[in-house]
């Protein structure tokens, strides 16, 4: 039952431009604060217009803060665009603290529980996986070929994944006489992400591999950041027990890992075995001592078992990635009320990608529980955005071309829809790149904007489910963290209905409010959690791993 449709939407009492909701054709008259004016040109779904008339160098509100200046004079009515449009946010400073809150009503979640992997630090996962990981990039064929030694021997191969069986049916056509045309209008049908059910080791949910580009070569700070990235994955509660591959000369030595991993564990009792291929000798042998240490690895992380715990066992990662308009008004509030239920329950939530919370600075830094936590997230902003201007990018350049062509004219038209992510709880922590951001409460965890990079330092920051909102759609997922997909408009969830699990149009089609939203996602958080239901992005084996190299990368 639709209870509030709209054709456009004020998002913020201070806004001074609405958003459409739905196409709104040249002369479409608006009815606003007891007035009327006509559109002077189409306004596609997802863009702004103006309600006043704007002089040159005016301020654009979004989301109640300063989003943009306006590059000519413009009438009421007038569509916003790149064209009259740049970049702006108010500048930022340590301020009051404004940390207080209205907890949301969290009475039917008290006492839900979900079933996961239980380990000995006191983490929970929600998910069993053994990984395979080099620590230079030299080893990156033999983490391969133990990949293929390994992943269809014990029943984790996705069937269909890599359409040999096309392959197969087009080969037979080429070789009956098919031409170029019959080729290309063939109707290929696979069936996409099947796992095989003949798993060996029935409570181990897959053994990953993580191939990076990354180690050696490059700057000891990044050497040294990639130890202490994959010292997460090591560590993290969805993770069994570790193979590592070492050359032994790199720059990335096992040892600053291990230090890394007792930095993050002190008492770490995982099984991990670090093989030194110059140490070994040949490759045979480095290679069936990897074998067999891994195989026997995996009948250790066999005999967990899923049990119940508590919904504070939960870190969920808060992400977006091919944002649109509607990003801000649907799915991202909906997290953002999820996050704040969370936080209630006692849980953690982290808010990442630095670049997408420009403009939203003072906010966050007044919502921080201390002048120390705020001055933290103000340097590393500084740093990030100082760094990028250096380097010919600074943050104004984040949108990308989908962006700005779904609505998000400027970077902080973006980051303020994003933000929104996080909720309204107090920022407990702020934690640099790449440490552990688990803490209960908000957290927010300095990454860059790109999707994958981001995703993956927030799974080596505790993660243990990642729930990522997509107006354009995209494929992103995680080794060894779930990945669950919500769309921000209906369209996008029905066209790639193969890479979203959940739908947040409803909200921009009322027929569903942003609390309703929380509510059914977190429901199907826990499914996904207690491993009753599996995301798309892991029935399709998106494993998606991208260390992030300290330089910039937006």
């Amino acid at each position: 039952m639709i209870k509030n449709k709209k054709t456009y939407l004020q998002i913020h009492p201070d806004d001074n431009v609405l958003v459409a909701l739905q196409d709104l054709s040249q002369g479409t008259i608006i009815e606003w604060n007891n007035r009327s004016f006509a559109l002077l040109e189409h306004v596609a779904a997802k863009h702004k217009f103006t309600i006043y008339p704007l002089a040159k160098d005016d301020e654009i509100y979004m989301y109640g803060v300063l989003v943009g200046k306006v590059n000519c004079d413009l009438e009421t009515g007038a569509l916003i665009s790149t064209l009259n449009l740049r970049h702006a946010a108010d500048d930022f400073k340590l301020s009051k603290r404004n940390t207080s809150w209205t907890k949301p009503d969290v009475s039917i979640f008290k006492d839900r529980t979900f079933n996961g992997f239980h380990r000995s630090n006191g983490t929970v996962g929600t998910a069993n996986y053994w990984v395979v990981i080099p620590l230079v990039f030299c080893e990156n064929r033999n983490v391969l070929t133990l990949k293929t030694a390994f992943e269809e021997k014990l029943g984790y191969k996705i069937k269909a994944n890599d359409y040999s069986s096309e392959v197969d049916e087009l080969i037979r056509l080429y070789q009956s006489g098919a031409d170029v045309t019959q080729i290309i209008a063939q109707d290929l049908s696979a069936s996409i992400g099947q796992t095989n059910d003949q798993r060996l080791f029935a409570n181990v949910d897959g053994i990953k591999f993580l191939n990076h580009e990354m180690g050696c070569g490059g700057t000891r700070m990044d050497s040294d950041a990639l130890c202490g990235l994959l010292a997460g994955y090591v560590t993290h509660p969805n993770v069994a027990g570790a193979t590592i591959l070492s050359l032994g000369c790199q720059h990335a030595q096992a040892s600053i890992l291990q230090a890394e991993i007792a930095k993050r564990d002190p008492h770490f009792d995982k099984p991990l075995y670090i093989f030194e291929q110059q140490k070994e000798g040949t490759e045979k042998e480095l290679m069936q001592k990897a074998v067999k240490s891994t195989f026997a690895g995996m009948m250790e992380a066999n005999r967990s078992t899923r049990k119940p715990t508590s919904l504070d066992k939960l870190c969920i990662g808060l992400e977006c990635g091919g944002s649109d308009g509607f990003s801000g008004i649907s799915a991202n509030p909906a997290l953002g009320y999820l996050s704040d239920m969370l936080v209630t329950l006692g849980g953690s939530v982290i808010l990442a990608e630095f670049p997408e919370l420009c403009g939203v600075e003072q906010e966050l830094s007044d919502r921080c529980i201390d002048e120390a936590t705020a001055d933290k997230f103000m340097h590393l902003m500084r740093v990030y955005n100082a760094k990028a201007e250096a380097d010919g990018s600074g943050f104004y350049m984040n949108p990308s071309p989908g962006n700005i062509r779904d609505g998000l004219i400027t970077d902080a038209i973006k980051s303020a829809g994003a933000a929104k992510k996080g909720g309204t709880s107090p920022v407990t922590a702020v934690i640099d790149y790449p440490e552990l951001a688990n803490n209960p409460g908000l957290n927010l965890l300095c990454t860059p904007g790109n999707d994958v990079e981001s995703t993956t330092a927030e799974v080596a920051a505790g993660a243990n489910i990642v729930l990522f909102t997509t107006g354009l759609g995209t494929p992103t997922g995680n080794p060894i963290t779930p990945v669950v997909k919500l769309s921000t408009n209906t369209k996008t969830f029905e066209k790639m209905s193969d890479i979203i699990d959940l739908n947040c149009g409803t909200i921009i089609e009322g027929e569903e409010s942003i609390e309703e939203a929380a509510h059914r996602i977190l429901d199907y958080v826990i499914q996904v959690a207690s491993g009753e239901v599996t995301p798309k992005a892991v029935l399709l084996g998106q494993d998606d791993f991208i260390p992030w190299r300290r330089g910039v990368s937006l």
